[in-house]
């Protein structure tokens, strides 16, 4: 078993691989967003509206990959803070003369924002709108004239106004089409593979598992844009779709055939199945898709073992209906259900909602009292700073902040450097735009990278724009730069402080329902008929393998008050790491006897029923942990009548299978040297 030292360097190394690797498209993200900035502040320093910093970094938060989205989140964001700005103008009135009715009208604007930040769906841009809008009524405490009020309030929209404006039109002109990015993530993922068949190296193979584990991440998303675009047909459209689905099952039988010891029989069966997939991935690339892809018989396949001989043979079928849609007559799978309206499901009725919105604002207001009385206005930012890294559990505030006050410091580091040696020579607005330019495209590139480190790149340009954008002209004031770093690192403290001592939330809450989802649809699986139907739920227990193992990376940043303890931990990666085995032969066994896919679906159910959730919510052990219920107990006899009746053939999915359910039932030891449970 590794070390915490190695698992420590191990960690490490990852970050820093996802801070500096390429992939498609995220050069492409950083230079539209390092324009967007610097065209938001040629703007805030043409018309010398306050907080250019702010103004700028707005941007950050209206950016996405695609055009479509981009605008969309653009607009929405315009209409949202006119709304807010005109209701804060309502609220000036009765507030502007009163302190303590403008500290209760911040409280309520952020606390309502923040709710709807987490139970419904704004929740990609409330928090920025809580922030303009505290910030906001944080203004009118300078401004004790009703005019220059009202101006405040008209700035604080500029705020939003300027760089959403300045996105829209950068997007429509240069943005990538969603059906040029699903294209692309499709063409990525094919030579992921084709990269892991040449050369499986510790390397390629990591780089592989990313594609493999994310699923179909964003395609799905992008094909719905793109129709709602109307710039593609519909058939198109609707072979991609096909396509995604397909590609998942590529991956997964890759994944299976690249386990096979390496042979010079294997070896050009395997440079073969690269030389078609980078192909199709060429196709994919220059905006087209490939039909009509067939895999050619090679003497090689004859010294692969039964269970390779299979996910070649589910290959070829992938790539036979690549593109293909399968007929109208066929009844498409049944969709997952999705609660429609503003609100998600539970926001009336889930506690944590209302928990994160009061903590989110209780440090916010903190923050703001506290430079309030301290007559410190210049540690403003960390007002802003609690609004930016809060999230709904504690591991991921505390990695989101430790993040940023490694971006923080990097970021003040540049900053101040800029202001010693690069501003005393800029003498135009043009010399100012390029050091933002050159500042956003390192910090741009960062954040259009993994959601582990892109933290970093966020908080490196926002204190880089604290400090260098500090007015309508050039400025050196060291002071400034320092009161601004201060205020992000307070800031950071004091929501790290309020996240892991009051209603802390632990990550390890959705991860057991998290794996009895998964083992549920591995079980629909096993039992589907449908190659289609197969094949999606292949790519949904991808994508849900992918965020379990997260959240387990995850819970190293919760403190050892409410992190599970290591043998728990230890228990359910064991878990993540036989469903990863299982889920390639669980694909590709398409040939099992009707009575051994159930039973192979019925284990898989009984093993789901473990990790489920019990009539008071709480997440159940895994059933060793307790006494089988009756229900439990008709489960396995069934699940053992169906494996062992006439007519059922054990195949090369019940080690993987027998291997999980050992992961399961084998007991480990705690910290303590006990040998048993540990607590959820």
């Amino acid at each position: 078993m590794a070390t915490p030292v190695d698992n420590g360097r191990a960690f490490a190394a990852e970050r820093i691989r996802a801070i500096v690797e390429p992939f498609p498209g995220r050069l492409e993200f950083a230079i539209r967003l390092a324009v967007i900035c610097a065209l938001t502040t040629l703007a805030v320093e043409i018309y010398q509206t306050p907080e250019p910093a702010l103004t700028a970094y707005v941007a950050f938060f209206v950016m996405k990959p695609d055009r479509a989205t981009s605008v969309v989140i653009s607009a929405v964001l315009l209409l949202l803070i006119t709304l807010i700005v005109g209701t804060v103008l309502l609220i000036t009135m009765q507030v502007i003369d009163a302190p303590l009715w403008r500290v209760v009208a911040m409280t309520l604007v952020s606390f309502c924002m923040l709710f709807a930040a987490s139970a419904s769906k704004l929740k990609p841009i409330a928090a920025i709108v809580a922030l303009i809008a505290a910030y906001a009524l944080d203004l009118l405490g300078t401004a004790h004239i009703g005019e220059i009020a009202t101006r405040a309030l008209l700035y604080a929209w500029l705020f939003v106004g300027i760089p959403a404006g300045v996105s829209i039109v950068v997007n429509l002109v240069a943005g990538p089409a969603p059906r040029r990015l699903a294209g692309r993530a499709l063409a990525h993922r094919l030579r992921a593979g084709a990269k892991l068949l040449r050369s499986p190296d510790e390397n390629t193979r990591r780089l592989f598992l990313a594609c493999l584990h994310e699923g179909p991440g964003e395609i799905p998303a992008w094909l719905k844009l793109a129709g709602a675009e109307k710039t593609s047909p519909a058939q198109d459209i609707a072979a991609l779709k096909q396509a995604t689905q397909a590609t998942a099952a590529i991956l997964a039988t890759l994944d299976v055939i690249a386990r096979e010891p390496a042979t010079p029989q294997t070896g050009r069966l395997r440079e073969h199945i690269a030389q078609t997939l980078d192909g199709m991935a060429a196709i994919l690339q220059t905006g087209g898709y490939p039909v009509d892809i067939t895999l050619a018989q090679i003497d090689g396949e004859t010294a692969l073992s039964p269970l390779a001989a299979a996910a070649l043979a589910e290959l070829r079928a992938a790539l036979a209906a690549f593109a293909e849609p399968p007929p109208a007559a066929l009844p498409p799978p049944p969709a997952a259900k999705s609660a429609g309206g503003f609100f998600v499901p539970d926001a009336f009725t889930n506690p944590a909602h209302v928990q994160y919105a009061l903590k989110t604002t209780a440090a916010a207001m903190f923050c703001y009292v506290v430079y309030s009385l301290l007559n410190w206005p210049g540690i403003h930012t960390c007002l802003i700073t609690c609004y930016i890294v809060s999230l709904g559990t504690t591991a991921e505030t505390v990695e989101k902040l430790t993040l940023r006050i490694v971006g923080c410091l990097i970021g003040a580091a540049a900053g101040i450097a800029a202001i010693v040696f690069l501003m005393p020579n800029v003498t135009s607005i043009g010399a100012l735009m390029v050091i933002v330019f050159v500042a956003t495209l390192f910090s741009g590139w960062i954040a259009a990278g993994s959601p582990r480190i892109s933290y970093i790149g966020f908080q490196i340009a926002f204190a880089f724009f604290l400090c260098v954008i500090q007015g309508p002209s050039p400025a050196f004031d060291m002071t400034t730069a320092r009161d601004r770093v201060i205020g992000i690192l307070f800031g950071n403290l004091v929501v790290a402080v309020v996240f892991t001592q009051i209603w802390p939330v632990s990550v390890a809450k959705r991860i057991d329902p998290a794996i009895a989802a998964l083992l549920r649809r591995l079980a629909a699986m096993a039992g589907s008929d449908t190659r289609p139907r197969r094949w999606t739920l292949a790519a949904e227990a991808q994508a849900a393998l992918g965020a379990i193992e997260q959240d387990l990376d995850l819970s190293r940043y919760e403190p050892s008050s409410i992190r599970p303890a290591p043998g728990w931990l230890e228990r359910r990666r064991r878990v993540a790491e036989a469903v990863a085995l299982l889920q390639g032969p669980l694909l590709v066994d398409f040939t099992r006897a009707p009575l051994a896919a159930a039973g192979v679906a019925s284990r898989l159910d009984r093993l789901a029923d473990a990790f489920g959730p019990d009539t008071t919510g709480q997440a159940t052990p895994p059933a060793s942990e307790h006494a089988a219920s009756p229900r439990h107990a008709g489960d396995a006899a069934k699940a053992n009548a169906n494996a062992n009746a006439p007519g059922a053939t054990h195949t090369f999915v019940d080690p993987f299978l027998a291997r999980l359910e050992d992961a399961i039932n084998q007991p480990v030891k705690d910290e303590d040297g006990r040998l048993g449970y540990a607590r959820a």
